[in-house]
């Protein structure tokens, strides 16, 4: 706490703002939600950024220490909504209850924080994206080593690695887009990480790996942690140590569904920095949305949990030829006889079984995820039944790790009505016929009705009182009504409990005896149906492990399914391996581009083997180099997931990496330029591309003078060509670089042909070899809008740059773009010297020739032949 109120000694506040201080005190960097009645309250500065963050009116309450107490609320009834807001915005909240009871507790109601709502650990289905993984990041590290534990606090996922060097640690940052992030406090944090919502500063110790290795092991109960694979992962087990300790901290209960720890190793998955995966739009596109990415074509799968798996999929494409191929036999088995519709019919009435096992295991389970764990459960027969004479041996083991839950599905069929309320608060959850118990104690509230009708009927014909009725209100209970004109005839055993204007209330001794037993077996119905349903969720815990391993096999057939479906529906073949090192294309198409686009999609074929390891693609602006680059990518990433692609045909040798550089952006709060973010990640590619590395590069070196640019470009193709060997697709406006292939071999040049037409240029789409013979720059702008006064003095300027005549004073020739001339110049083994941007021109020798003659001194027929002479020159 910052504010004055905070740092004075306790006696100067009331006794309720004590004790909100002492829960403050320990929950310094948590928003505190106070419960007080029918609202979360938050005072000082939590008010203060409620206020703004949420929108909610800041007020004030009294004052504490003389100082006016700042004030916000939230209705506890609404406060998830408030909750979700804050978690994605990156803040924790800690939720305070009444704990106390107001009728007995002496001073203000004890209260206690019963959780810690953070943006890594939330589990409530109301505050997390159903689509996205919800990750909880710890960061351990020394000397460009990097240890990293991440955990899905819904499903209990846990993995732990190790990384090597800043642009690792970043791209393993973009893969998973965690919610929130440990990180240790004394480690240098690059900025596009330590800026995120939810990064967090944690103490030395709390990453210490012999305290991280007692945690787990005790979570375990494993001697040491040599059986998940972790020896020599220091740096992980001490990440995981402190995420662990973090996690048990903010949720208070034993985390059951944390079974087991997975070492990930980042060999077995291709490399993908965190420019490839913005630049190749995987689940996020340009602009931060998730529209026209390749996961929003792809994702048509029936269970959210198989939606997040496809998204982990897409984001770790894998280097294990026999998995990919066992997901193509078990892909292709789905589609034979079109099983995998009868199969997704089933899987669209399975929940998030995931989240609500997680949930089930926080104790947070509410009743109708126990009804959709019953609905889905009750399914897995049925899916057994569909899968049943599949031979592909993924399906095999799919279908074998899917157990059938036959005494589950009876408890809870038995146990919970049809629809059961969203919260066990107010009762009703528990099904008539479960527990004699219950069922009695709710017979006796049900029937006090009849009761007091049948005590009414009794009493005036005993007592002849015809203005006798029994009634009950929240106040005082049940009682005897009688009218004033009436009341003096009321027996001697009537115990006068109210008096009103114009009747008297009573009590007898038989109705105070109902009253006690109905009202007492109200409450007590409650309690036994809650104790009830804590049986329920134990018995849960105790088919746990099955469980979980059951809903791991449905969301990959969930998966599997929806890469049959999406091979069905959009014409994807099955890509084929080779131990040769190569890719090969056969009419290759961009999945997403074909999606959006009103006419057909123009395919194109690709072949880089050793005989051709670079293709030198040239072509206007607009003509499709970007997206036949970024398709080839695309095909690549989904063949090594082990999704068919969308080409005819398609046969490839793994690859290691996967490096873009495309596209134009600055990166302000780091401090760089658009040209230094370009030398950047094209310096992480020339460090780190190998022979088994597919490049992706696009106008390298535009970003600074024309001559360093080409030059640069030059010496880039060079690199990657001679000394890395890898996969090279290399766009470029350079024409001169079309001149390597000649003394490069493995080099090729092809062009995306385009043609002209009225002034006009169409384009074609379509890959031609060798390089382009125009770049058609002007009649792009001209398709842009560009003013036509505009485009006429760029083609003047043109035709001056290709003649050789001077150009206008105002326009030094050294400043036109050689990417603008649209003549390719001839082969050259090395870029031209750089022009001095202040020499005047050569005379051309049409120049030379006007400034010779003496037109007075020539005769029509020398005039004549001196300007088809002219005109030749020209």
């Amino acid at each position: 706490m910052t504010t004055k109120a905070s740092t004075t000694s306790a006696p100067q506040h009331t006794p309720m703002m004590q004790q909100y201080f002492r829960i403050k005190a320990d929950h310094p960097n948590e928003m505190v939600f106070y419960r007080m009645g029918d609202f979360y309250e938050l005072f000082f500065d939590d008010a203060k950024k409620a206020a703004k963050l949420l929108d909610v009116t800041l007020t004030a309450r009294g004052k504490s220490n003389g100082e006016p107490i700042p004030m916000a609320g939230v209705p506890y009834h609404a406060a998830e909504n408030y909750l979700a807001k804050l978690v994605r915005l990156g803040v924790s909240v800690a939720i305070c209850e009444q704990v106390g009871d107001p009728a007995t507790s002496k001073g203000p109601v004890e209260r206690k924080v019963m959780r810690v709502v953070t943006p890594g650990t939330v589990s409530d289905e109301a505050l997390l994206d159903e689509h996205r993984d919800n990750w909880l990041m710890a960061i351990s590290g020394h000397e460009q080593r990097y240890g990293i534990a991440c955990l899905d606090m819904g499903s209990g996922r846990f993995f732990v690695f190790e990384v090597s060097g800043e642009e690792a640690l970043i791209a393993e940052v973009e893969r998973l887009r965690p919610a929130e992030i440990l990180a240790q406090e004394s480690l240098l944090i690059p900025a596009g990480i330590n800026s995120r919502a939810g990064f967090r500063s944690r103490a030395e110790w709390e990453f210490d790996f012999e305290t991280g290795e007692r945690l787990l092991t005790r979570h375990f109960e494993t001697k040491d942690l040599h059986g998940f694979g972790c020896e020599g992962l220091n740096l992980a087990v001490g990440a995981a140590g402190c995420l662990f300790g973090y996690a048990k901290e903010t949720q208070r209960t034993e985390l059951g569904h944390i079974s087991s720890l997975t070492i990930e190793n980042p060999d077995d998955s291709v490399t993908l920095d965190a420019a490839t995966r913005r630049n190749l739009e995987i689940d996020i596109n340009l602009t931060g949305g998730e529209d026209n990415t390749l996961f929003s074509v792809l994702n048509t799968s029936s269970t959210a949990m198989g939606g997040r798996l496809l998204r982990r999929w897409l984001n770790s494409p894998l280097r294990d030829q026999s998995i990919l191929e066992a997901r193509q036999s078990a892909i292709t088995a789905l589609l034979s006889n079109y099983l995998y519709e009868s199969l997704r019919q089933s899987l669209k009435h399975i929940g998030d079984l995931e989240r609500i096992l997680g949930r089930i295991a926080l104790r947070s389970a509410r009743p109708r995820d126990l009804s959709r764990l019953l609905s889905s459960i009750a399914r897995y027969p049925e899916i057994q039944s569909l899968l049943a004479n599949e031979n592909a041996p993924k399906i095999r083991h799919l279908a074998d790790h899917i157990s059938q839950f036959p005494q589950l599905v009876e408890l809870l069929d038995k146990a919970l009505i049809e629809n059961p309320p969203v919260v066990l608060r107010d009762g009703g959850v528990i099904a008539e016929g479960f527990d004699s118990e219950l069922d009695e104690l709710r017979n006796i509230s049900t029937n006090a009705g009849d009761f007091l009708v049948k005590l009414e009927t009794q009493e005036r014909e005993r007592t002849g009182l015809s203005t006798l009725k029994v009634g009950y209100n929240r106040v005082h209970g049940y009682f005897i009504e009688i009218s004033k004109l009436q009341s003096d005839k009321a027996p001697v055993e009537y115990i006068r409990r109210q008096t009103l204007k114009n009747a008297e209330r009573y009590i007898t001794p038989e109705l105070k005896e109902f009253e006690d037993k109905a009202l007492s077996a109200k409450s007590r119905a409650l309690t036994r149906e809650k104790a009830l349903y804590e049986t329920l969720i134990d018995t849960l815990n105790e088919h746990l492990l099955a469980l979980q391993k059951s809903a791991a096999a449905v969301s990959e057939l969930d998966v599997l399914s929806t890469f049959a479906e999406r091979a069905d529906r959009l014409n994807f073949v099955c890509p084929e391996f080779s131990k040769e090192q190569g890719i090969h294309i056969e009419q290759g198409r961009h999945p997403v581009v074909e999606q959006v686009l009103d006419n057909p999609f123009i395919p194109n074929n690709l072949t880089l083997d050793n005989q051709q390891r670079m293709l030198i693609i040239t072509g206007p602006n607009m003509g499709g180099k970007s997206t036949y680059m970024r398709q080839t990518a695309l095909i690549v990433l989904l063949a090594q997931v082990g999704c068919f692609v969308p080409a005819h045909a398609c046969k490839m040798g793994l690859v290691d990496r996967i490096f873009t550089r495309i596209g134009s952006s600055d990166d302000l709060a780091g401090g760089r330029s658009t040209f230094m973010v370009e030398m950047t990640e094209t310096a992480n590619i020339l460090n780190n591309a190998s022979d088994k590395s597919l490049v992706l590069m696009d106008e390298i070196g535009r970003g600074t003078s024309t001559y360093d640019g080409l030059s640069l470009a030059w010496a880039c193709v060079e690199h990657l060509a001679q000394n890395l060997q890898a996969f090279t697709l290399f766009a470029t406006h350079y024409f001169e670089i079309t001149a390597l292939p000649e003394q490069l071999p493995t080099v090729k040049n092809v062009h995306l042909d385009a043609t002209e037409h009225n002034d006009n240029i169409v384009f074609l789409h379509n890959i031609q070899s060798g390089p382009a013979s125009k770049s058609f720059g002007l009649q792009v702008a001209k398709l842009a809008g560009i003013p036509a006064d505009v485009l006429e003095n760029a083609k003047n300027q043109l035709h001056r740059l290709e003649t050789g005549a001077p150009t206008a004073a105002h326009t030094p020739p050294a400043t036109i773009p050689t990417a603008a001339i649209t003549k390719a110049p001839a082969a050259s083994t090395s870029p031209s010297p750089q022009a001095d941007l202040f020499a005047l021109p050569e005379p051309s020798k049409s120049d030379q020739a006007l400034k010779k003659l003496n037109p007075d001194e020539l005769t029509p027929r020398q005039a004549l032949e001196l300007i088809y002479k002219l005109k030749e020159l020209m």
